[in-house]
């Protein structure tokens, strides 16, 4: 029997008065360094599919980064344009690589692998097990939390600690307003499909990144001079505020370069070592400006901005008061 053609199912995820409500993942595993866990904490067991246009599936290459977690878990990268058959595995861009663990055209196959009776959305990141043929879990704010913490005794850099138990509860403060305001507002802006409920998106939106700015005035990073999973998702959405959603998802009271807290934050994030290579520009915008046809219905790609993400950012100095 057919599959049903579930592509861009972010048009299925708007609400009654005209809002966009993202519909929750569903594959929730674990990896765990117990020898007996159904998804055992093995180096070269597991394989991410990422696109690097999504700010979701951005967060868990850069934990896999800053962890050193290169020689332990694999990725494949799909195509930057998201179609009506979802993402696919087509190689003519540069970056883009196949899919070189099961030879997949569309994403959509390792979901239908996994659960023949799938009807959700097709989103990345999807963490993938190798040996059982499934997916472990599709859910980013998860798997940057095993990243963190399962492979530890294959990490290069287990030292690091992107949710320490003593900041915990600040970072899940932090979350809990980064995430649906900020994260997920400028997506509110972008699919609204009425005028209220794009303007209360907008408008919290902007309150939250003036919260944000006020925070990093004070000190290095949300939590303190100590980079953490809230930075992360905190920066793959303002890396990519100017170049698309300030005019894509008509998030245009302010261009982030106009906050200089942020904007030094950005470039602060950005030049640490890994980062940078996570960061497929490319990818971006002719992703959300090729694929959006409801929005752009020419699939024109802006030329600009001219951002230097190199420039000094001048941040290691500032102090770590909370």
């Amino acid at each position: 029997m057919a599959k049903p053609n579930i592509g861009n199912t972010w048009e299925k995820q708007i609400d009654e008065d005209g809002a966009f409500v993202r519909r929750p993942t569903s594959f929730h595993g674990v990896c765990s360094p117990d020898e007996d866990a159904e998804f055992p904490a093995e180096p070269g067991r597991y394989h991410l599919y990422v696109s690097y246009a999504c700010p979701w599936a951005h967060r868990t290459l850069i934990v896999r980064v800053l962890k050193g977690l290169q020689n332990v878990i694999s990725f494949d990268v799909v195509h930057h344009l998201l179609t009506s058959d979802g993402w696919s595995f087509d190689t003519d861009i540069d970056g883009a690589t196949g899919d070189r663990v099961n030879g997949n055209r569309f994403l959509k196959e390792a979901y239908f692998a996994s659960n023949p009776d799938y009807e959700g959305a097709i989103t990345v990141p999807v963490l993938w097990d190798k040996h059982s043929g499934r997916i472990v879990n599709n859910e980013s704010s998860e798997i940057i939390r095993i990243f963190n913490s399962a492979f530890q005794s294959h990490a290069e850099h287990p030292q690091v600690d992107l949710y320490p138990e003593h900041l915990r509860e600040r970072i899940d403060e932090l979350n809990d307003w980064i995430y649906p305001d900020i994260n997920n507002g400028v997506y509110r802006c972008g699919f609204a499909r009425s005028q209220r409920a794009y303007s209360a998106a907008f408008d919290s939106l902007f309150s939250a990144l003036d919260r944000a700015e006020e925070i990093l005035g004070r000190h290095r990073f949300l939590t303190g001079d100590t980079l953490t999973e809230a930075d992360v998702r905190l920066f793959t959405t303002l890396v990519r505020f100017d170049p698309v959603y300030l005019t894509h998802f008509k998030t245009n009271k302010h261009r982030l370069i106009e906050y200089p807290n942020l904007w030094g934050y950005v470039r602060d994030v950005y030049q640490m070592p890994g980062i940078a290579e996570t960061v497929n520009m490319e990818h971006i915008k002719r992703h959300y400006f090729e694929s959006h046809r409801q929005i752009n219905p020419f699939g024109i790609v802006p030329d600009g901005p001219a951002l230097d993400l190199a420039a000094p950012h001048d941040r290691a100095g500032l102090l770590a008061s909370v």
